[in-house]
């Protein structure tokens, strides 16, 4: 392979010297030095070179600019400048990071790219904020400074402008100063570092040089044994006071500080003159630090998923570490002691997962009394009923064992495969079937995430329709027909059937039962079955197929029983096949597994129970097979059947818990405090006072853990349990001889009780503290504190809103397994609840056990019960619609009341709120027919009083009477009978006179042949009685006429009614039902006739006249228990409430009860204090003993309690409520209550503190984000105190940082390119700045930017773009009536006209002059007046239809303008003009009078077009004549109406209504 794959290889090619021409030539005319190289080195790629080379692939560089083709820049930045950025790329060795050649890596994997095209945003500037109120004096007296600082909203980027000043200053000047200032100032610096003090050794060395008599001396105190056993003591004695423990070393040692002395101009001057009879401090004792030490991680721990497979959720490994050495003094806490991952267990001795599934028992049987009874409950108890109904079942969770079978199956073969003997060879058949027997074991059903299976479910039990018979049985015997008196040798068999289903309509429709047949030989005794013997199982089985032995007896013909050796002849009967069924038992699972107990583990008050229950899974069914193993499930599944062992009366066991564990629980102790350790000697031995062993110093004290009972615990069991670590170091003071002492406080005084008492504790001096006058001063020393007792006096007030209405819980009523929505009880009276908060008189919230409250006003209310739509019974079923064929017969019920409040909804209502049911009938067409009585004697109307005949009237009675077989019977109202074939009642007649021929009644008319078509007849005949006397002969005695089709002839077809309804049982509910229809015979004309006339003509029958339908059943809604109420969705405070749910497990369908809509419940939680830790405010910085330096500032920590809600901040309590609360603020378990600060000396210049982070400002364009991130800032501004100390300032900070990580960068220049990564748009908003201006002030007016959210900023709008604020002119217009526009330029005001200087200055406003036209009202026709107005003032006139506008004439230099003469000619030739045209048209010209009515006039400015209404007494000129010389005047006036003027209008209207005169007006 090395010599296929690899370096070493060689590369070739040929090289030759050409001429510039491009033939070739030969080497030596081609210079040698320059000749390339013929060969190289070469590298072959194999493909298992994959794995050793890769790219390497590194970040991109900055973004820099691209040259663009027109060098200049725009004005205004949009969006910002295209660039280029490129990366590192190298194709490298994985295993060293050695650099190999490219075409390696491209040989599996192109290159990636390097470079890029990316996007300069535009420079952004910093911009601040407003300043805020100029801040005090800092000088009581003299002279002094006032400052006024800003913050930094956003930071400079990409190149943008750094950021202005952040603080101004101005002088102040207060009063004089009574005393003279102080120039010198004490000045504390920081604390050093915690040095560790010298070793006793180094000590001793030291000493030793000094006096090394003394040493001597005490070696030979040493020597002696009483000595040396008191030096051993003592040093034991000590080592007890020393700190050991293996989790923390604590080590005492010292700091030290400097204190100088400071003048005002910032230089240090000696400490004689800072004039100050106690000094600081300059040395304290401290902690050395000593950072968290552990171990190494541990072994990963086995995973927890212990099975195979990738559909579930991964398992979990741990591993740990333990900490060898706490930390001591230092703020960073351990790390993290354990850690976990995911993890998935694989290989082939892995298991698959156990998996979970639904399992359901058998159906039980179906069963329609359930859905009746929620129908009508009166109808629950009937039987045999039929049709729709119900069955449920129950659900259970059980292991789906088919993976896991699986896998146990193939360790079986797997150990077949390996072993030899039986033995193990049958083991494992048994494994599969006990884990088949544990797979179906009920679980718990929280296992089993999948949709539950249905508990219900619509059957159908069929409902008899037609008679149903049993088979044929055997020939009975051949017996004489009477055995007394036998007379023949012939004798005869009977057989027999049963019915086996009742019909419905009765037994009259079945068919025989009996038949006979005739036989040979009779006899007249035979065999009679009795009975049967007990079925024996074949082959000697306990059960199954089998034979039955009938029990007979002889009998003879008459069934009488007799000897049996009479029957000797007769046929034995054969045993009968039949089946011995098996015995089935109750099966029973075994117990399901105990339940956890109660309580993990047992205190003094706890004890724990067990819990295990079983429940019915399926019935029996035919076919079982005997199980004779019990209780091998949780639950029944088979009910016990033929014979077999009943199931037990409990499925339900309890049982005490086994003795459990003591529950463990730790807790810290703490030990004694050791002795006080100081500053050491040789450190404070310069300091003043050193002679003395006192002061303040540093005491230590051991922890450990312990178990509640006392006994010795691992410290790791505290750190998990017991809360935080108590302090193991306090501040100590030993007092020094001038020190006052104390004995300790002692506890308050009881309160009496009564509200405003006061409590007292007392301390008293002890030792020498007694005799100093300073210690026994009470101001300074106080011996007794007072305390005012709580007053006890609470109120009770309701939060919240009302809960919802609750019933109370009982045992609710179930149907067969189901929760169905109103068969149990979902209304009525129940309670609504309101929390209750109580409060103390300081308005803190308190328990409400305070209040004699159990937290909760308790209302009654009422859940409407469902009324159901209710409907009348049926009524009585109509008559058919038809008397003649096949109708319909209906009949209703109407609606009672309908249904509210969720009830069971109606069926679909008519219009009159009716529900039908309709089924077809038949009316035979003969039931009801006319029956005629004889005419009567014909009665001559026209009486011949010679002979008694002639014309006359004859009568019948018609009566309709129903038919029966024996003939009409009984009379019955007329309209049951055809109306249409009504016969006549009377009719006209003649009586015969004696000469007369006499013919008989007219016969029936003959049958029209069929089709009708008009070419066929009918005909009738009568005979002659009695011929004529005179010989006459009698008329013709046929009649015919034509066969006319719907009048006497007729066609017939057949017709169907319209379906029924569902007809179900009449024991069935719902469920299959038949629809039915019948056929009628038609005849043309549309009516119903009998049957036999379409049966007649053999007409085919093509319809169904049966179609099987459903009537859907009426399911009310199943709804689930309501679930227990969920834990209170706060811990504490007003707010928290309780839910519980209950689900649908089976929809409402049909006319069933619908779903309620409440699904869940809440209710309010019992109302209890929150409490928490909370800083108080800092102090102020405070420098112990001098002026200024480094100080402190502290803050304490209260108990505070509050109603839970953000906005509530909360008043302080006793901090005994939060005792069991961690002392955890803002998430940080590190409590800082005092931290360093710095007091700035008089004269300095200082940074004041940085201000609060700004809001995420992201890059964008137009409010979309670029994706250069979000960026937050803050600053920090600098303070001056003295302005000669300028020089020493700081400069003003800034720091940056991320949205999303948090990074902070320094600044202390503006960056060009501010790049920060990890940042979301969501982190930040895009915001647009804007100018915005005040409006004028006169020639001035306010101009600041503002951003989007409302932020007045400087910095950030465009400066281009930056509106005018002042717009004063230059020379100021101080000429009268003028005025500065805003084009900064001097202007006259309205009604003035700008007069001009040669250099374009405003000379004067000049007065425009007003030119009046008059109207006819002054009776005079020339334009009398033109005088100046004032245009600005408002006119006195009232307006009229004149014209009055205002003319300029004179220009800026005050010469008239040229148009003024323009329009002079133009009036004077309009003038000529229309003198002209009057003449000639020979119209006279008449002066119309007017009347004075008001007239409108329109007024136009000569600069503005200003239109003004006013009255005028003369605003019209008139010209009167004929309709065509006006018409003629207004043509010509259009034309020259620009010369006329702008505004010139022209009409021409009639004078009057009878005149013939026009007027023409202007």
């Amino acid at each position: 392979m090395g010599d296929e794959c690899g370096p070493g290889g060689i590369q070739t090619r040929a090289v030759w010297c050409a001429h510039v021409e491009g033939w070739t030539t030969l080497p030596t005319n081609c210079k040698q030095p320059e000749r390339p190289d013929n060969q190289q080195s070469c590298f072959r790629v194999c493909d298992w070179h994959k794995e050793l080379y890769d790219w390497q692939i590194g970040s991109w560089n900055q973004c820099r600019p691209v040259l663009s083709r027109s060098h200049e820049k725009p004005l205004e930045c949009l969006r910002g400048e295209e660039g280029i950025q490129t990366r590192d790329i190298a194709c490298i060795q994985k295993s060293n990071g050695v650099p190999a050649e490219d075409v390696i890596c491209e040989y599996f994997e192109p290159k990636p790219r390097q470079e890029q095209a990316c996007l300069i945003p535009c420079r952004q500037d910093c911009i601040v904020a407003e300043f805020s109120p100029w801040s005090e004096c800092s000088k009581t007296c003299g002279s002094g400074l006032q400052h006024r600082t800003r913050h930094v909203v956003a930071p400079p980027q990409f190149g943008g402008s750094a950021c202005p000043n952040l603080t101004e200053f101005q002088i102040c000047q207060s009063s004089p100063c009574a005393v003279e200032e102080s120039l010198y100032s004490l000045n504390v610096g920081p604390w050093s570092a915690c040095s560790v003090p010298h070793s006793r050794q180094i000590r001793q060395a030291r000493k030793r040089g000094k006096n090394k008599d003394k040493e001597k001396d005490r070696e030979k105190a040493v020597r002696d044994p009483e000595a040396r056993e008191l030096i051993k003591k003592k040093r034991n004695r000590n080592r007890q006071n020393r700190q050991e423990n293996k989790y923390w070393d604590i080590q005492i040692g010292y700091q030290t500080r400097q204190v100088t002395c400071t003048h005002r101009n910032g230089k240090t001057a000696a400490l004689s003159f800072c004039k100050q009879d106690k000094l600081p401090i300059t040395f304290q004792s401290c902690v050395i630090t000593k950072e968290c030490q552990v171990s190494e991680w541990s072994e990963w721990t086995p995973c927890s998923k212990t099975c195979f497979d990738m559909t579930t959720p991964k398992g979990n490994r741990t591993r740990s570490r333990t900490i060898k050495q706490l930390p001591v003094g230092s703020e960073s806490e351990c790390p993290q002691l354990e850690e976990a991952e995911q993890c998935v267990s694989q290989g082939d001795g892995v298991a698959p997962c156990i998996t979970y599934g639904w399992r359901t028992t058998e159906w039980t049987e179906c069963r329609v009394d359930p859905l009746l009874s929620q129908q009508d409950k009166r109808r629950g108890n009937q039987t045999a009923l039929c049709g729709g109904g119900i069955q449920t079942r129950e659900t259970y969770c059980v292991l789906a064992n088919e993976n896991l079978l699986s896998y146990l199956n193939a360790l079986k073969d797997k150990e077949e495969s390996q072993s030899q003997s039986k033995s193990k060879a049958s083991a494992a058949p048994l494994l599969s079937i006990t884990f088949e027997i544990t797979a179906s074991r009920p679980v718990d059903r929280k296992l089993c995430t999948g949709p539950l299976p249905s508990t219900s479910q619509l059957c159908h039990i069929p409902c008899p329709t037609e008679c149903e018979t049993s088979a044929w049985s055997a020939w009975g015997p051949c017996t004489y027909e009477n055995c007394d008196d036998p007379q023949a040798k012939k004798g005869f068999k009977l057989r027999k059937r049963r019915i086996t289903n009742e019909p419905t309509g009765g037994t009259g429709n079945c068919p025989h039962l009996l038949e006979a047949i005739p036989c040979e030989e009779p006899s007249c005794y035979d065999w009679r079955i009795t009975g049967l013997e007990e079925c024996i199982p074949d082959n000697e089985k306990p059960c199954g197929p089998g034979t039955q032995v009938p029990v007979v007896t002889c009998v003879n013909s008459d069934g009488e029983e007799v000897d049996r050796q009479l029957c000797r002849d007769a046929i034995y009967p054969i045993p009968v096949a039949c089946e011995a069924p098996c015995p089935k038992d109750c099966v029973l699972s075994m117990w399901s597994a105990w339940s956890s107990c109660s309580h993990t583990c047992s205190g003094k008050t706890t004890e724990g129970k067990q819990l295990r229950s079983r429940s019915i899974l399926a019935y029996a069914g035919e076919g079982g097979v005997m199980l004779r193993k019990q209780s091998r499930h949780r639950v029944i599944i088979q009910l016990p059947a033929n014979g077999g062992r009943e199931c037990p009366d409990s499925l339900f066991e309890e049982r005490e818990c086994e003795a459990s564990p003591v529950c463990h629980s730790y807790r810290w102790k703490t030990h004694k405090w050791r002795r006080c350790q100081l500053v050491p000697w040789y450190v404070r031995q310069d300091s003043p006072g050193a002679h003395e062993t006192c002061g303040p110093g540093l005491q230590a004290r051991a922890i450990t853990c312990r178990r509640q009972d006392g006994g010795q615990a691992d410290i790791s069991e505290c750190l998990k349990y017991a809360g935080p670590l108590p302090s193991l170091t306090q501040m100590c003071q030993i007092p020094c001889q001038d020190d006052c002492q104390f004995t300790n406080w002692s506890k308050f005084s009881p309160c009496n009780g009564d509200c405003g008492g006061v409590r007292t504790r007392k301390r008293t001096l002890v030792g020498k503290s007694k005799k100093k006058d300073k210690c026994r001063n009470s101001h300074l020393y106080p011996l007794i504190e007072n305390q005012f007792c709580p007053c006890d006096k609470y109120s009770a007030q309701p939060v919240g809103n009302w809960s919802d209405c609750i019933l109370p819980e009982g045992k609710m009523e179930v149907l067969l397994g189901m929760k169905v929505q109103g068969d149990i009880k979902e209304c009525g009276q129940g309670y609504r609840y309101q929390a209750m908060a109580c409060y103390d008189q300081n308005n803190r919230l308190v328990e409400t056990s305070r209040c004699n409250s159990h937290g909760y006003i308790e209302e009654a209310c009422i859940i409407p019960c469902p009324s159901d739509c209710k409907l009348s019974e049926w009524s009585n079923w109509s008559r058919c619609s038809k008397s003649c064929g096949s109708g319909v017969k209906v009949r209703s019920k109407w609606l009672r009341e309908k249904p509210y409040n969720g009830g069971r909804p109606c069926p679909k209502l008519d219009h009159v709120n009716q529900v039908y049911e309709v089924v077809p009938c038949h009316s035979d067409c003969s039931q009801y027919i006319w029956v005629t009585e004889p005419w009567s004697v014909c009665k001559v109307t026209n009486v011949d009083l010679k002979e008694n005949c002639g014309e006359g009237v004859q009568t019948r009675k018609v009566r309709c009477m129903l038919n029966t077989v024996d003939g009409p019977s009984d009379n019955v109202e007329d309209y049951l009978c055809d109306p249409e074939e009504m016969p006549l009642g009377a009719r006209k007649c003649t009586l015969p006179c004696p000469e007369d021929c006499v013919i008989s009644e007219w016969g029936s008319w003959s049958q029209c042949s069929l089709p009708c078509n008009g070419s066929s007849v009918r005909e009738r005949s009568a005979e002659s009685l009695r011929q004529a006397d005179d010989g006459k002969p009698c008329p013709v005695a046929t009649e015919t006429e034509a066969c006319t089709l719907n009048k006497n002839c007729y066609h017939y077809d057949y017709n169907v009614t319209d379906w029924s309804t569902c007809q179900l049982s009449e024991k069935a509910v719902c469920g299959n039902g038949i629809k039915t229809r019948m056929l009628d015979c038609v005849r043309s004309d549309g009516k119903s006739v009998d049957l036999k006339y379409c049966e007649e003509l053999g007409l085919e029958k093509t319809w169904q006249m049966n179609m099987s339908c459903v009537v859907e059943c009426p399911v009310n809604c199943q709804l689930s228990d309501w679930s227990p109420w969920s834990e209170c969705s706060q811990t504490c405070g007003l707010t928290g409430k309780m839910i519980r749910r209950r689900t649908i497990n089976q929809p409402f369908q049909g006319d069933g009860r619908p779903c309620p809509s409440q699904m869940e419940q809440f209710k309010p939680c019992p109302v209890k204090p929150c409490y928490r830790w909370q800083y108080g405010q800092w102090s102020a910085c405070k420098v112990e003993d001098a002026q200024c330096g480094e100080g402190t500032r502290v803050r304490n920590i209260s108990c505070v309690v509050y109603d839970g809600s953000i906005e509530d901040a909360g008043k302080i309590v006793d901090e005994e409520f939060c005792g069991e609360i961690e002392p955890i603020i803002d998430g940080d378990k590190m409590m800082i209550l005092e931290e360093t600060c710095t007091v700035p000396c008089p004269g300095d210049c200082y940074l004041r503190e940085w201000s609060e982070w700004s809001l995420c400002q992201l890059t964008c364009v137009n409010g979309e984000d670029l994706g250069f991130g979000g960026i937050q800032v803050r600053s920090r501004a600098v303070i001056i105190q003295e302005l000669e100390n300028q020089h020493l300032c700081p400069e003003q900070a800034l720091e940056t940082r991320s949205c999303s990580d948090g990074n902070v960068i320094k600044m202390s220049q503006p960056c060009l390119l501010l790049v920060v990564d990890k940042v979301s748009k969501k982190d930040g908003q895009c915001y647009e700045y804007k100018w915005m201006a005040s409006p004028w002030k006169g020639s001035s007016r306010t101009v600041w930017c503002q951003r989007s959210d409302g932020l007045n900023v400087t910095g950030g709008c465009l400066v281009m773009r930056q509106p005018d604020a002042d717009r004063s002119c230059n020379p100021p217009c101080s000429h009268p009536h003028a005025y500065c526009s805003e084009t900064r330029t001097c202007s006259c005001e309205d009604g003035y006209t700008e007069v001009m200087s040669s250099d374009g200055t405003l000379e004067q406003c000049t007065l425009i002059p007003v030119v009046v036209i008059p109207t006819m009202e002054d009776k005079k026709g020339d334009v009398k007046t033109s005088r100046a107005v004032n245009p600005t003032q408002p006119s006195s006139n009232q307006s009229g239809r004149g014209r009055t506008w205002f003319l300029q004439p004179f220009g800026p230099d005050g010469r008239l303008k040229t148009w003024v003469y323009g329009v002079a000619a133009g009036a004077f030739v309009l003038l000529i003009f229309i003198v002209s045209m009057i003449y000639l048209a020979w119209v006279k010209l008449i002066i119309c009078p007017q009347t004075a009515n008001d007239q409108k006039d329109e007024r136009f400015s000569g600069e503005g077009n200003v239109l003004e209404d006013r009255k005028l007494n003369s605003p019209k000129i008139f010209l009167c004549g004929t309709l065509k010389s006006q018409q003629k005047i207004k043509g010509f006036m259009d034309r020259r109406k620009d010369e006329l003027g702008r505004r010139m209008k022209i009409k021409i209207e009639k004078q009057t209504q009878r005149s013939e005169s026009y007027e023409l007006t202007i």
